[in-house]
């Protein structure tokens, strides 16, 4: 480079144009040896940069968008909101924490398989350290949300408070659960909403060939992803308790605060945006969430993997509300999921894309690519990945008149009432099919036993199958050899 002051002239007219930016340009030299000017934006945790004549700009995806005025209220409190974290402004010394809830913390790091050995040998001060959790002998806002005392938790200026609640037909409330008293930290939070509402146990059963499966009608992976996101992204300095409301035909989760900004209810499932970066961090190394970006896309692909609708997304002036559908769309489409997603092993957006087709029937290039907030030509091939391949789905038409549908010999071959093939049979599968022919036929041969359920089944299989029923105590057998007979208990009977 001929000019060496290039990147002085770069900096100053920075400078110039933006108000609260600081840039560092330098001349660096390659791998092959040529020479380019690296710009690096030094980041600005507080302060909301501007140009010299007073215009705001957001980045969302590859577009530069201006910032209307009423959402510079917005921003300002997204900044504050990834400040709270490292704030000691209790001024709580780092020795006053719970012992058991720090204990817990550092026990779990260690035994995490997402934290680098590296973290793993660090003494417990600089594990504390290294998540942010003390600052100069003080526990930070972080810190305090986690392995804090009670009444040093409860005197934060809006620490995370869950109340769930059920309505009946008439919006009366019949039940409900509260945990607002701050005894517990985030992680203790999640885990009582996951282990302690029964309503996450409903489901209801779908016929499967000789076989019926039960389908949740809120699966706990989903449920769990929208609470670690509503404890997660929330605006830590905004009012407000995280909601659950269960009505008799769906459930809303309410969070306070906004969506992070540049995230929409549209493009949800394709942006991603850290709002409260190290409790994220802490999140993931203890493996309570996906990684960064990919918890909608779990979502997506439980519901329509069980032949659900997608969640509902709405964002209101002081929150943001998550709806789950009860119903399904139909037993047929529970069916046609569960059998590609088992028949190929369909990787995740492989699984939302064709949820998305199967409850349609068809939709063209367009509609989906709008749904999944993608470019209709390099977006759309990545999430339908081998469906088109593996016959699954049909792709007729030419650009915009690109239409997509489920195969029609796919759906022929579900409904098809042959002879089951029973020679790839899953475990539970033949574990439930032993213990109805036992309970009809009673002490009974292994041989008998084979024959009845299928003989296309590996009978090392099934004799590794009777043990290991035997030793769990599902079942007794009496005899040696080939004239062991299996029963069922009568007391394991009677209760099942």
């Amino acid at each position: 480079m001929n000019d060496r002051n290039f990147p002085d002239l770069i900096q100053k007219n920075i400078s110039n144009r933006t108000i609260n930016v600081a840039v560092v340009a330098t001349i660096e030299i390659s791998e092959n040896g040529s020479e380019y000017i690296k710009i690096q934006v030094i980041r600005n945790s507080q302060s909301i940069a501007s140009t010299t004549d007073g215009k705001y700009y957001i980045r969302v995806h590859d577009e530069c968008k201006p910032i209307p005025p009423d959402e510079m209220a917005r921003l300002a409190a997204d900044k504050n909101a990834y400040l709270w974290e490292e704030q000691t402004n209790k001024k709580i010394s780092s020795n006053q924490y719970d012992k058991q809830k720090c204990n817990v913390f550092l026990q779990e790091i260690r035994k995490s398989s997402r934290v680098s050995s590296f973290v793993k040998e660090m003494s417990d001060e600089e594990i504390l350290d290294f998540y942010f959790f003390q600052k100069n002998d003080t526990l930070t806002n972080l810190g305090v949300l986690w392995i804090g005392k009670r009444n040093d938790r409860a005197s934060l200026l809006y620490p995370p408070a869950i109340q769930v609640i059920r309505y009946n037909e008439r919006d009366e409330k019949v039940w409900k659960l509260l945990l607002d008293d701050y005894v517990l930290n985030p992680k203790e939070l999640l885990e009582r909403i996951v282990n302690d509402v029964p309503d996450w146990q409903e489901s209801v059963e779908v016929s499967e060939g000789m076989f019926r499966k039960n389908i949740p009608f809120f699966p706990i992976e989903v449920v769990r992803e929208l609470v670690v996101n509503a404890l997660v992204h929330r605006t830590y300095s905004t009012r407000g308790d995280i909601f659950i409301n269960i009505y008799p035909d769906r459930m809303e989760i309410h969070s306070p605060g906004g969506l992070p900004f540049g995230v929409t209810p549209k493009n949800i499932l394709s942006q991603s945006i850290r709002r409260n970066e190290h409790i994220s961090k802490v999140f993931y190394d203890l493996g309570l969430m996906e990684k960064e970006g990919s918890g909608y896309d779990l979502v997506y692909a439980k519901l329509l993997g069980s032949g659900k609708p997608i969640p509902i997304v709405k964002e209101t002036n002081d929150r943001v509300i998550v709806i789950v559908k009860k119903q399904f769309v139909s037993k047929e489409v529970v069916r046609l999921m569960d059998r590609a997603s088992f028949e190929f092993s369909l990787r995740q957006k492989e699984v939302i894309s064709l949820g998305l087709i199967a409850q349609q029937q068809s939709f063209t290039a367009h509609e989906i690519s709008d749904i999944l907030n993608q470019d209709e030509e390099n977006g759309l091939k990545n999430w339908l990945g081998r469906l088109v391949d593996l016959k699954l789905v049909i792709k007729t038409g030419k650009g915009k008149g690109t239409q997509y549908s489920v195969n029609p010999e796919f759906i022929r071959q579900i409904n098809f009432k042959g002879k089951t093939n029973l020679k790839n049979i899953e475990d539970h599968r033949l574990e439930e099919l032993i213990i109805k022919d036992i309970k009809a036929y009673p002490n009974s041969a292994f041989s008998e036993i084979h024959q009845r359920i299928g003989l296309e089944i590996n009978k090392h299989k099934v004799r590794r199958f009777l043990k290991q029923m035997v030793e769990a105590g599902k079942l007794v057998s009496d005899g040696v050899n080939k004239w062991t007979r299996y029963s069922i208990e009568q007391n394991t009977w009677e209760n099942d």
